[in-house]
C-alpha cells in the first residue's frame, strides 16, 4: 500500500464522517418543519422495524406541518405510535389515512437544549476525524519503519494528513454554526 492509497482511504472516510453528521443535525427539530425529521422514524410495522419514508409519503404543506400518508390504511396506527414515541415532542393528529404533525415553536429552554444536543453531536465528529489522521499517521510510520517509503515521504505524508484534518474540522464547524443558527432563528 502507498502513502496516497492511505491518504485516499482516510479521505473516504472523513467524507463519510461529515456526511453521518450532516444526516444527524437533519434530524434535530428547529421549529421548521422538514420531512427530515420523520422519515427515519422506525415504525413497528407487522412485526417488522422499518422506517417511516418506506411505508408512507412524507410531505411539508406549511412550514410548521408535517402530512404523512401511510400507503397502507392499516400502518396508520402503528405510525402514529411511532411518531408519539420518537423524542420529537409532537403530538400526531390522525385524519382517515393522512396523519398531520403539527411542529409548534420551540422555547428558548428547548432551544438551548438542542443547541447542547448539535454541538455534542459535531464533538463526536470532530473526534472521528481526529482517530482517523491518529490511524493514518500509524499507517504512514509503520511504512516508513517497515522501509516502503523513505522518511521525507512520511514528513510530506504526516503533512498532507494534517491539512486534510484540518479541512474536515473545519466542515464539521461550518455545518455546525449553520445549525445553530437555525435553531436559535425565531
Amino acid at each position: 500500500m502507498k502513502s496516497n492509497e492511505i491518504l485516499d482511504e482516510m479521505e473516504l472516510k472523513m467524507m463519510k464522517t461529515t456526511e453521518v453528521i450532516e444526516r444527524e443535525f437533519a434530524a434535530v427539530r428547529t421549529g421548521k418543519a422538514t420531512p427530515a425529521l420523520v422519515e427515519n422514524i422506525v415504525v413497528d410495522y407487522y412485526g417488522a422495524q422499518t422506517r417511516l419514508r418506506k411505508i408512507a409519503s412524507i410531505s411539508t404543506p406549511e412550514p410548521r406541518l408535517i402530512v404523512l400518508q401511510a400507503w397502507d390504511p392499516a400502518a396508520v396506527d402503528a405510525i402514529e405510535k411511532a411518531v408519539l414515541k420518537s423524542k420529537l415532542g409532537v403530538n400526531p393528529v390522525k385524519d382517515g389515512r393522512l396523519i398531520r404533525v403539527p411542529i409548534p415553536e420551540l422555547s428558548e429552554e428547548r432551544r438551548k437544549e438542542l443547541d447542547k444536543v448539535v454541538k455534542h453531536m459535531a464533538e463526536e465528529g470532530r473526534v472521528a476525524v481526529r482517530n482517523i489522521r491518529r490511524e493514518a499517521n500509524e499507517q504512514i510510520k509503520k511504512m516508513q519503519k517497515d522501509g516502503t517509503i523513505p522518511e521525507d515521504e512520511m514528513i510530506l505524508a504526516g503533512e498532507r494528513v494534517q491539512k486534510k484534518t484540518d479541512e474536515y474540522i473545519k466542515i464539521i464547524d461550518t455545518l455546525l454554526a449553520k445549525k445553530e443558527k437555525e435553531i436559535m432563528e425565531i
